[in-house]
């Protein structure tokens, strides 16, 4: 048998060889965590209620160093993405929040009591 006999008698043992449909040129196929992209929650910041003002929907925090933001500690406003967010805290409590900048204005998502 020549060399492009044997060639051609590998390739098409090989893709009969596999069940009909298993051919596939998609590489995600045989490695499906391949196409995800690794994604981790942004860690809670530690923080103390300066100001809730329900009306406009705010909530100034006095906070720790926020990493998914890359911003150091201070003491700022944040919208809040749901403003029943707003009713479960009040001045001077420590919390733990989570933020992202949304839209230019940084929102916070999640809140709640520090242990």
């Amino acid at each position: 048998m020549n060399r492009s006999a044997l060639i051609l008698a590998s390739t098409v043992f090989s893709l009969t060889a596999l069940p009909l449909g298993a051919q596939t040129t998609d590489h995600k196929a045989h490695h499906p965590e391949a196409g995800k992209v690794a994604q981790t929650a942004a860690p809670m910041t530690d923080g103390e209620i300066r100001k809730v003002d329900m009306d406009a929907k705010k909530i100034t925090i006095r906070h720790g160093a926020i990493e998914n933001l890359g911003m150091p500690p201070m003491t700022m406003v944040f919208q809040v993405k749901d403003p029943a967010l707003l009713q479960k805290v009040k001045t001077g409590d420590k919390v733990k929040f989570l933020a992202e900048k949304t839209g230019g204005a940084y929102t916070v998502l999640q809140i709640e009591p520090a242990k």
